[in-house]
């Protein structure tokens, strides 16, 4: 298994970003200022954009894993990495997503606690609903993890 850091053509990833991020344009606003990370582990299984928030606040703007591999581990190995990475960079490591089953319950096993949310963001930003687990998001829950 090997990390390794995207610098160019990092599109090239598109279908396993939008698996994480279904509208492109979306993607468009932080992949270019992101710093991106593929697990390869006989072919790539998951990808993970970070940005610099200011402030101390590392946040993680895309994680996503291939279907088939979900629920491996693949998505916790990125985050410990990123998190050892940037440790004495950052103070916070924080994450956006939707308040949806699926992925809240992930990212608190990963040591993240819930922080605040952000009314209406995926109602506002985004020009089709989304849903999760048969519910419609609306809020972005932010949590954060100490470094």
């Amino acid at each position: 298994m090997k990390i390794k850091e995207i610098k160019e053509n990092k599109k090239q990833f598109l279908p396993l970003l939008l698996l994480a991020d279904e509208q492109e344009d979306m993607i468009d606003r932080y992949l270019n200022r992101g710093t991106m990370y593929v697990l390869d582990d006989g072919g790539v299984k998951s990808e993970c954009v970070v940005t610099d928030e200011g402030g101390g606040v590392l946040e993680i703007k895309n994680i996503s894993t291939e279907p088939e591999y979900q629920g491996k581990g693949y998505g916790k190995v990125l985050i410990d990495f990123v998190a050892a990475k940037y440790k004495g960079r950052y103070s916070i490591l924080q994450v956006g997503t939707g308040d949806s089953p699926l992925t809240i319950p992930f990212y608190e096993k990963c040591g993240f606690i819930r922080s605040y949310s952000i009314k209406n963001f995926f109602i506002d930003n985004y020009d089709h609903p989304i849903y999760e687990a048969g519910m419609q998001l609306i809020d972005m829950i932010m949590l954060q993890r100490k470094l």
